[in-house]
């Protein structure tokens, strides 16, 4: 078979950390298939060749997207260039949802496949872009148990891989050696705090998060916390928000199973990390406070019971979620004295996040993915082959 190019695109963070691993899988498979496309630093050092970097695209809720308006239409017209220009093989989109299934339906319009790993959240809202995705995906490949079904009632081609997180969780952790390790053995409670990947929801959620710890540690004088900050965000600038908090440490995102694996609670800013928490079973009140614009229109818009990937994935509220103005000092501490206090209430839990875990699956998400990729650029040799006779 002749050498076969991508075009992947990964417009945040996270998809950036997919992308990397679907690229890497990809080429442990096939070394012979290169990747052009929009990512993060992960994807540039997994080998992909950009054309733009995803950072100039990043953007959160609805008012915010007007900031990096004019680089996303930018990158737009750049991709479109050459998709037709080099006619790639295949083209894969991570999430990202407008701008990856307006350049869906262009890649369909000139006779290139397209995969879809990592769905967008049309379950949730805006679900009229399902008939976008059945007109210009030939493939979704998805990551979250539901999900599966809710394209097969539609009609459209689908493969569940599990999620890539679990390729990423240790197999064990000495809980009691890494508490000696951090000098914590006869601290409790133990919080990690995960104030979310971006300034503005760190700026909203890490003051109010400290703030009710400072209180907490009245009542709990051997309390400790530990802040996991995002790699895009540095220790001086947290530092600044917890200032006069001793016993808070910070921590880089690569010490998360550490430090999750010793805490007895989570306060966890919405989105994926919430899932690594649940993972790693530890009882969690998970918050969000974005701009009030921003959340009025989601509120309109969103057709789904929970915000929170836990609860969405147990259809039920395993942990409480404190949203836009409930986010505040009084609401956490009153949560978190809950499950601390409430022992049946903290077992319960801690059995339901088990059973969230063995829902996403054994692990090989990405390696998966990486075969269906293969797949299809065989597929779509195939019919080259065909065309050209």
């Amino acid at each position: 078979m002749p050498k076969k190019t991508v075009f992947i695109i990964a417009g945040e963070a996270s998809g950036d950390l997919h992308g990397s691993n679907l690229v890497k899988a990809v080429k442990r498979l096939n070394p012979d298939i290169d990747f052009i496309g929009i990512g993060g630093d992960r994807m540039k050092q997994a080998g992909v060749k950009f054309i733009t970097h995803s950072s100039e695209m990043a953007v959160v809720g609805f008012t915010e997207v007007l900031t990096k308006l004019k680089s996303i239409i930018k990158a737009g017209v750049k991709t479109k260039k050459i998709l037709r220009q080099k006619r790639p093989d295949l083209v894969i989109l991570i999430d990202y949802p407008d701008f990856n299934l307006h350049i869906a339906g262009y890649a369909k319009k000139i006779g290139i496949p397209v995969m879809y790993y990592i769905s967008p959240q049309v379950w949730a809202w805006r679900r009229g872009r399902v008939k976008k995705i059945k007109k210009r995906v030939d493939k979704m490949v998805v990551i979250l148990p539901f999900e599966k079904d809710f394209y097969e009632e539609r009609g459209i081609k689908v493969s569940y891989v599990g999620h890539p997180i679990m390729d990423a969780i240790p197999k064990s952790i000495d809980r009691d050696s890494l508490r000696k390790e951090l000098k914590i053995s006869d601290s409790y409670p133990t919080v990690a705090l995960l104030p979310g990947s971006r300034k503005h929801e760190i700026e909203k959620a890490l003051p109010i998060m400290t703030k009710a710890l400072y209180r907490l540690k009245d009542v709990y004088n051997k309390l400790k916390a530990f802040v996991i900050l995002a790699d895009s965000v540095s220790s001086e600038y947290a530092k600044r928000l917890i200032e006069g908090c001793e016993f808070i440490e910070i921590f880089p995102s690569k010490d998360i199973y550490r430090i999750l694996a010793i805490s007895d609670l989570a306060f966890v800013t919405s989105g994926t990390a919430t899932l690594e928490t649940a993972i790693m079973g530890v009882p969690m009140i998970v918050v969000y406070k974005g701009s009030p614009l921003s959340f009025w229109i989601a509120k309109k818009l969103v057709k789904v019971r929970y915000v929170s990937l836990v609860n969405l994935i147990a259809n039920e509220k395993v942990v409480p979620e404190l949203l836009q103005d409930e986010f505040n000092t009084e609401n956490l501490i009153k949560e978190a004295v809950k499950i601390l206090e409430d022992s049946v209430l903290n077992q319960r839990i801690r059995k339901k996040l088990k059973e969230i875990r063995n829902r996403l699956g054994e692990g090989g998400a990405s390696e998966k993915a990486a075969r269906i990729a293969i797949e299809m650029l065989e597929e779509n040799y195939g019919q080259h082959s065909v065309s050209s006779r």
